[in-house]
């Protein structure tokens, strides 16, 4: 009964697109549990380029069941124009599942999340997450069964949409919605996905008890967990692996390794302190070279070194069992590369994650240099055959985290992946 849960092990944006589409090819179930549109997976398969955001990466497989859990905050909308979107491209998705029990998000929750962050800063996508999964804590959200007992959904949506028109325009003294446009709208969109509907955490327990190989596969990153992450600039969900038990309906007893997708570099989206962040040319040939702009928004990322400190607390809270290295060739022309091992905060040598970003901001980072390996790697297939300065910058990853390695990227492709370790 092998489960595989994949986690970011940063800010996100680690390439778990990349080695989800990788080892769907291995699974028989590929399973996304948490976060939304604000996600974006980016998958190079041949010479096509498929960029994914509810839907997960293992539908470019076609004999695998790919399953959007009751974690997930589902727009409608976006779902369809994500299929629609694959069928022009004659990607079958007959093979897709959603869950009944995953939240809707509705057209008043992004316009709350345009508005909120005009305020608060904290960087969201304004795909209207947040407050969706607020209203699903306040217990006034909507889930996608709702929408499937039309006389029911008719009356709560009523009410709830009501009240929110009250809230923009007393409060926020915004125009409100037109709400029976609003409801035939929704309506419409349930129709067309209607029939991919089920109870996922059955399927999901099913499939499990009949020793199919199930990849559980995260959105965001650790450090954007809304409880371990570093809040208030974080996601509202769970992308750490305790979040796949939550948010595909499965048990902590059923899963098997967890796996942290670590880029070779660090880099991240949005605001709030980034340690090892670089302000310079380095910073921005790590943004070219390794096209780092946001698979939903195309916002600029921001990009510094390897950040060990943060790679010992992702294998702490997600209990690591082994690593994914993406992105490894965007290093290949420096003449020497760097790992922040510990910060300085005040004075004070820290090894360990701080709890607060009131900390984290005030720190600096403490480095080691190794030398570089300034040689294409793109092309290395076995591990024994990549650079003596590759391997050793690897190998420094494995000892400071505590995690061995299992598979390495050297490119965007399928087949520029190098497997050490068999993971299913």
């Amino acid at each position: 009964m092998p489960a595989v849960i994949l986690v970011g092990a940063q800010w996100g944006d680690e390439g778990k697109g990349k080695i989800t589409d990788f080892l769907a090819d291995q699974a028989d179930c590929v399973v996304r549990y948490q976060g939304g549109s604000n996600a974006g997976h980016t998958v190079e398969l041949d010479h096509d380029q498929f960029k994914l955001h509810l839907i997960p990466s293992g539908i470019l497989h076609p004999s695998k069941t790919c399953v959007i859990g009751n974690g997930v905050a589902v727009d409608l909308g976006k779902i369809i124009e994500e299929l629609d979107g694959l069928h022009q491209r004659g990607i079958d998705t007959s093979n897709l599942r959603i869950s009944s029990r995953a939240s809707v998000v509705m057209p008043y929750h992004k316009k709350l999340d345009e508005i909120e962050d005009r305020t608060k800063k904290i960087g969201t996508t304004k795909r209207g997450i947040g407050p969706t999964y607020a209203d699903k804590i306040s217990r006034v959200g909507f889930r996608i069964c709702d929408l499937l007992h039309e006389e029911y959904f008719r009356q709560k949506f009523t009410l709830e949409a009501g009240n929110k028109n009250r809230l923009l325009q007393k409060f926020y003294g915004e125009p409100g919605f037109d709400v029976e446009e609003m409801l035939e709208q929704l309506l419409a969109q349930i129709a067309v996905i209607k029939d991919y509907v089920v109870d996922t955490p059955l399927l999901i327990h099913r499939d499990l008890k009949a020793g199919r190989k199930v990849l559980f596969e995260g959105a965001q990153g650790t450090l954007l967990d809304i409880d371990h992450g570093t809040y208030p600039y974080v996601t509202s969900s769970y992308p750490t692996a305790g979040g796949a038990c939550v948010g595909a309906g499965i048990g902590p007893t059923e899963m098997d390794r967890v796996i942290g997708v670590v880029k070779a570099y660090t880099t991240r989206v949005g605001e709030g302190p980034f340690p090892t962040e670089l302000l310079d040319e380095t910073g921005e040939f790590l943004r070219q070279r390794g096209a780092e702009f946001g698979t939903t928004t195309g916002r600029p990322r921001r990009c510094g070194w390897l950040d060990a400190v943060i790679l010992r607390y992702a294998a702490r809270i997600n209990g690591l069992t082994d690593l994914a290295i993406t992105k490894l060739d965007v290093l290949d022309t420096c003449q020497t590369v760097k790992i922040c091992v510990a910060y300085r905060y005040k004075g004070e040598l820290l090894t360990e994650f701080p709890d607060t970003d009131i900390v984290l901001a005030g720190c600096v980072p403490e480095y080691i240099e190794m030398p570089g390996w300034n040689q294409d790697i793109s092309s290395v297939t076995a591990y024994r055959d990549l650079p003596a300065a590759t391997r050793d910058y690897i190998e420094k990853i494995e000892e400071l985290c505590g995690v061995k390695q299992a598979l390495v990227a050297v490119g965007p492709k399928r087949d520029q992946t190098i497997v050490t370790r068999k993971i299913f």
